[in-house]
């Protein structure tokens, strides 16, 4: 284990699109949304303990989520949860960490993550992360995993691989990274397939374009090309190229953290967080540098990822009975019913019947029965009830 490695987790979240269950109280990163025994921040730092010691595992979040976070992560030290006093967004999040690294050790390999992900292929993921690392503490780039598209998704981000097509405008510039280091001008000079297919052999390739959240059309496009791959919104770098890029392209947010230089690690920081934080742009590391860098490269991956960033999304992931049901809960008795998910207080006698692709979810004294396909308006019906 490399103890130049840190993993920052961002765990700040509110979660508001897993309502009932997901309050603001307590959002999806706390919860056992899987029911494995683990809360989703549980399951993300656990499978960093190979890569990084405790140690070196920061987790950054909102004040309000302190206790929260020390008690579901004993074994992480206090100092290593960042309390934001306000959101600011990802760039600011992870300045602050970067900042505070910086201070403890200058020669910094970082992993950065957010909280509430799934990761079911969990030893493909730590030796993607590994050769990741290995890549970026030899070279001056900031890198992304991208994750291979299994269906044109449209609730995703996609991350654009610079391709064959594109040599004629770099010219000699070297694109592509191959596992052992070596240099490629173009993605199939590596070995890397770019048919309709998709499938790809393993390398870390420099990035074209980031994509917004396509239409089915347009996602359909990016799964033909074979040069797309989702955003996964995890990012590998040295502490050194991070910090270059953020004197770059977000001087201003540079200068506010490095003014902590003198109170990180000690009883003045939080003091000083509280002061500085809110006075910071809002803004996210994608539009801020990722989107403006010139050293930004991908490295393809499939270790069975999700965001889990709807009810729908946990759907997919969990255990299915025939008929397409997804169950929480010992009572729940579902009868000509199918593709649904269902979540229920653990005892509580519910009985279904005659539904078809609904999710129907109680929790913090709320029910919730709500199309699949209607799904996005879960924000709307929250606030319904909120403001009543």
């Amino acid at each position: 284990m490399n103890k130049n490695n840190y993993i920052v987790i961002m765990a700040g979240g509110v979660g508001s699109r897993f309502w009932p269950m997901s309050t603001e109280e307590k959002p999806k990163q706390f919860l056992d949304v899987l029911g494995t025994g683990k809360s989703l921040l549980q399951q993300t730092v656990a499978r960093f303990k190979t890569i990084a010691p405790a140690e070196n595992i920061l987790i950054v979040t909102s004040a309000k989520y302190k206790t929260l976070v020390a008690e579901q992560c004993p074994e992480l030290l206090e100092s290593n949860i960042l309390l934001e006093p306000c959101m600011r967004n990802t760039a600011p999040c992870i300045a602050y960490a970067a900042y505070k690294i910086k201070e403890l050790n200058p020669d910094a390999n970082m992993v950065v993550a957010p909280s509430d992900h799934l990761i079911s292929k969990e030893e493909e993921f730590v030796r993607v992360v590994e050769k990741g690392l290995e890549f970026t503490c030899t070279s001056d780039s900031l890198l992304t995993l991208g994750i291979r598209p299994h269906r044109p998704e449209t609730g995703y981000g996609y991350i654009q691989a610079a391709s064959s097509s594109m040599n004629n405008d770099l010219g000699n510039k070297k694109i592509c990274i191959g596992s052992e280091g070596e240099s490629y001008e173009t993605m199939t000079d590596m070995g890397i397939n770019l048919s309709p297919s998709g499938e790809t052999k393993r390398g870390i390739c420099k990035v074209e374009s980031f994509k917004e959240k396509p239409n089915l059309e347009t996602a359909k496009e990016y799964m033909d090309a074979g040069n797309y791959f989702w955003n996964s919104g995890i990012f590998l770098w040295s502490l050194k190229n991070i910090l270059n890029a953020f004197e770059s392209y977000l001087p201003e947010v540079a200068e506010l953290f490095k003014k902590g230089a003198s109170v990180y690690n000690g009883p003045k920081e939080q003091s000083f967080i509280d002061e500085m934080f809110p006075t910071c742009v809002n803004v996210s590391i994608d539009y801020g540098i990722m989107e403006k860098a010139d050293n930004i490269y991908v490295q393809p991956a499939d270790f069975g990822w999700s965001d889990l960033g709807t009810w729908g999304s946990l759907w997919e992931k969990r255990e299915r009975s025939e008929q397409g049901n997804t169950i929480l809960g010992n009572q729940v008795h579902v009868f000509e019913s199918s593709n649904c998910i269902v979540n229920m207080p653990k005892d509580k006698k519910v009985v279904i019947q005659g539904l078809q692709d609904y999710i129907v979810v109680e929790d913090n004294e709320v029910l919730l029965i709500c199309k699949k396909e209607e799904e996005q308006r879960i924000k709307e019906f929250r606030a319904a009830v909120l403001d009543s």
